[in-house]
């Protein structure tokens, strides 16, 4: 991978995790190609522009906290964000959980597909239908 890639990945990442912190949906999906995956363990697939916009309706004020962006070591257009999330939703409630996105870009750098890995487990009782 060059650096140059790996950069502007890296970037990408950063950028949605900023932008997902503060809930701005146009400014996520600018980062997504027009026929973007994204795939929610709640939700299952969706596009980008539907997805996001249901997680802002059910968000509150949140938090995240990078731990880390590691960019594919096999040429693939691939990263992976690591960070905890203290998901603030409407009713006022936050659950907090460790998150890993892995995210395949397109040739132009946006992001084509994006996998949401987490333990849904603990976060149900929270969570429960306010996210459906």
């Amino acid at each position: 991978m060059n650096s140059t890639l790996e950069s502007l990945y890296t970037q990408r990442v950063r950028a949605y995790l900023r932008e997902l912190e503060r809930g701005d949906v146009d400014a996520i999906c600018a980062l997504f190609a027009r026929e973007a995956r994204i795939f929610s363990p709640f939700l299952g697939w969706m596009h980008a522009e539907p997805f996001f916009s249901k997680v802002a309706a059910s968000s509150g004020e949140s938090r995240i906290t990078p731990i880390d962006i590691c960019v594919s070591t096999t040429g693939a257009r691939r990263a992976t964000g690591y960070f905890i999330y203290d998901w603030g939703l409407k009713d006022g409630s936050t659950v907090r959980f460790e998150c890993v996105d892995v995210f395949e870009f397109d040739a132009a750098g946006l992001i084509e597909r994006m996998i949401i890995v987490y333990d849904t487990h603990p976060i149900r009782s929270t969570v429960g239908d306010k996210y459906s």
